[in-house]
Parts: structure tokens; C-alpha cells; sequence
């Protein structure tokens, strides 16, 4: 399975924010739309990740100054990516080496998605039950 295809299943709705967007703003972002991660887009280019991660550890930091943040204060800048054709084998690699759980999607300068874990989970499960009731059925019919 392609990182395409789970983007296809999973569907399309990007969450973003500027990197001058208040730290206080993108959680309430994250909070209203059950999300973990914010796309921080700078002019049509991906500049950064915003995730849970990013937000304790600022909470955590900075105390009662966690409200005056902004963002590109806190974001994970330059993250790493994948295409829109890399196997699911090799996606899962790529976020256990680099300990991330929201990996974006690019398909040359342009963002198609971002592949939470939970994603990827979910899409090897479909996977495995569909390919499992293939070869039983496989199995039951098979010639005598």
C-alpha cells in the first residue's frame, strides 16, 4: 500500500496555520477538531510541524508566558517527509527512526496530506483483514 492510497482512504482535509499564528490559537484548533498536528504553512510552503509534543513542552517551559507564543517559537521547523508513492513499510520506518507520529505528505512542492500513525495503523489492519479473507475464501474453495 502506497502513502497515496491511505491518503485516499483517509481523505484530504489539511488543518494549517502561519508561523506568526498565536501558540494559544493553534490548540484551540487542535482541541476543536480533534486533531494532534498543525501544518505550519509559510506562503504556500510547508515551514514546520506543530504537534501535542510541542505544545506540553512549551506549556512546560514557559509557564504562565505559554499565552504571548507564537508558533514558529515552538514548531518542529524543516520537517522530514515522504512522497506520495513510498510503501507503507517503508513510511512506518521513516516515523519510528525519525520519532515522529505526523508525517506530511509532498508530492514534489505541494502538500497532499499528513499520515498520522494512528493512520498507518489503521490502514495495515485493512489491509491484512481484506488479504486474510482473500485466502480463506481461497482456501474453501478450493478444488477436491
Amino acid at each position: 500500500m502506497l502513502t497515496k492510497e491511505i491518503l485516499r482512504i483517509k481523505g484530504s482535509v489539511l488543518y494549517t496555520i502561519a508561523p506568526e499564528g498565536r501558540l494559544w490559537d493553534a490548540v484551540g484548533t487542535m482541541v476543536e477538531n480533534d486533531i494532534g498536528s498543525l501544518v505550519v504553512m509559510d506562503r504556500g510552503r510547508l515551514v514546520g510541524m506543530l504537534t501535542f509534543r510541542e505544545v506540553l513542552a512549551a506549556l512546560h517551559r514557559f509557564h504562565e508566558g505559554f499565552a504571548r507564543l507564537k508558533v514558529e517559537d515552538v514548531m518542529v521547523k524543516e520537517p522530514k517527509f515522504v512522497g506520495p508513492e513510498v510503501e507503507v513499510e517503508e513510511l512506518r520506518r521513516a516515523m519510528i527512526d525519525t520519532h515522529v507520529r505526523y508525517m506530511p505528505v509532498m508530492d514534489g512542492a505541494t502538500l497532499t496530506g499528513v499520515l498520522s500513525f494512528h493512520d498507518v495503523a489503521k490502514a495495515v489492519l485493512e489491509e491484512q483483514s481484506f488479504e486474510n479473507r482473500m485466502l480463506k475464501g481461497y482456501i474453501k474453495n478450493w478444488p477436491e
